[in-house]
């Protein structure tokens, strides 16, 4: 008798220590909100295959989302054109028809006037990665080659400054800083943001590989500089004008321990020109002021780690995806005029099927980017998956 008393004690104790995490569980499905379905396997439709559409790179022109994908080894990576107004997939590249041998369109899109940038990582370790110009018209891509920036390395992130014709990346798995002259197609080649052989085995000792520590994103500010990223969490900061490299005073936000882990994951630059950035290890939101290079952590949006991608809305709101394997996305927002968060929960939009002429809800476990449509009206975030959609939310 008393042994059964102990164990509906003990169940209904597991069930109250469960009850809190069911309440804080939440969807968000904005109204407005949908997936436009990019991958499916066995249909006739225009679609992407599976393991060649995880969406690494994601932009917006005029009425269209442009993608650009990762695949899995020994396979090439895609370029897409995806409709919003009519929510439908229009367009589709397979890079290796124009630049075979790689393997992922990683570095996020750099644009100038009405052409893309976008640099390329390689199928094979050791081979180069390529800089690669996308236009995109008439419902039709245009590539073009510029050759390869850092020989035998890859392009793991890139920006551009429009005003001086300019871009800027991280080559992989080295972390060198380099910029690329458009009109000249002069490269130069900075060491200084380079992995040195101590902190090769340093990072060795935690069992993380340049994916886990190279910066994953850069920014350019209101000046022309330009911010990413370096071992071992710290942010550099380049200056076009004097050619050089500084690191900033103040090091990411860091939880005791993980220090290692701390690199940028994104960025986005506000209208008053503030930098936000979001750092990788702990997945907390930052800022930096360009006058003073002052960085401020502004805190953890979710208790996951990885912030995945920034965008600004027309609400003049900061808009996040959080967290990452081993958990999932989360959406937040950040509104700097209170300097509050607010998690939006996990995503769960629409996703419309022609085959029972219905919809069903597709919810956004991994996500890899985050952009806004040119107007800011609308949010786009490209999922990380086997079989990936892309998901679009209104800004009210």
């Amino acid at each position: 008798m008393k042994r059964g008393m102990l164990t509906l004690v003990a169940a209904f104790s597991v069930l109250a220590m469960f009850r809190p995490l069911a309440a804080e569980y939440k969807f968000f499905a904005p109204r407005g909100s949908f997936t436009v379905e990019i991958s499916l396997e066995n249909t006739d439709r225009l679609r992407l295959p599976i393991y060649r559409n995880a969406i690494t790179s994601l932009t917006c022109i005029g009425d269209y989302a442009i993608g650009g994908t990762r695949a899995n080894e020994g396979l090439s990576p895609f370029l897409f054109a995806a409709s919003l107004s009519s929510r439908s997939l229009e367009v589709v590249l397979d890079l290796a028809e124009v630049l075979p041998g790689q393997r992922a369109i990683q570095s996020g899109f750099g644009r100038v006037e009405n052409v893309f940038y976008a640099g390329t990582m390689p199928d094979k370790e050791g081979s180069s990665g390529h800089l690669i110009k996308v236009q995109f018209a008439n419902k039709r891509f245009e590539v073009t080659d510029l050759g390869e920036p850092v020989k035998g390395e890859g392009t793991f992130a890139l920006t551009a400054d429009s005003s001086l014709n300019m871009l800027y990346g991280i080559s992989h798995p080295s972390g060198r800083f380099f910029s690329y002259n458009i009109q000249t197609g002069q490269v130069q080649v900075y060491e200084e943001t380079a992995v040195t052989e101590r902190q090769l085995a340093y990072y060795h000792h935690y069992a993380l590989e340049p994916e886990d520590f190279l910066s994953r994103a850069l920014v350019v500010d209101k000046s022309g500089r330009v911010y990413g990223s370096r071992p071992v969490n710290s942010v550099f900061r380049f200056s076009p004008q004097s050619g050089k490299i500084e690191t900033l005073k103040d090091e990411l936000p860091i939880v005791w321990g993980r220090r290692p882990l701390g690199r940028v994951d994104s960025w986005a630059l506000a209208r008053d020109g503030t930098l936000y950035g979001g750092n990788a290890g702990d997945g907390q939101l930052f800022k930096i002021a360009p006058l003073t290079g002052k960085l401020t952590n502004l805190g953890k949006p979710i208790m996951m780690p990885r912030l995945v991608g920034l965008a600004f809305g027309c609400d003049g709101k900061l808009y996040g995806v959080a967290g990452a394997l081993p958990g999932y996305a989360h959406l937040f927002v950040y509104d700097p005029n209170d300097s509050g968060f607010t998690d939006l929960g996990n995503p769960k939009f629409p996703l419309h099927v022609p085959e029972i002429a219905g919809e069903l809800p597709w919810r956004g476990f991994q996500i890899a980017t985050v952009a806004a449509s040119e107007d800011n009206r609308y949010i786009l975030m490209g999922e990380d998956e086997s079989l990936s959609q892309l998901m679009v939310f209104p800004v009210k």
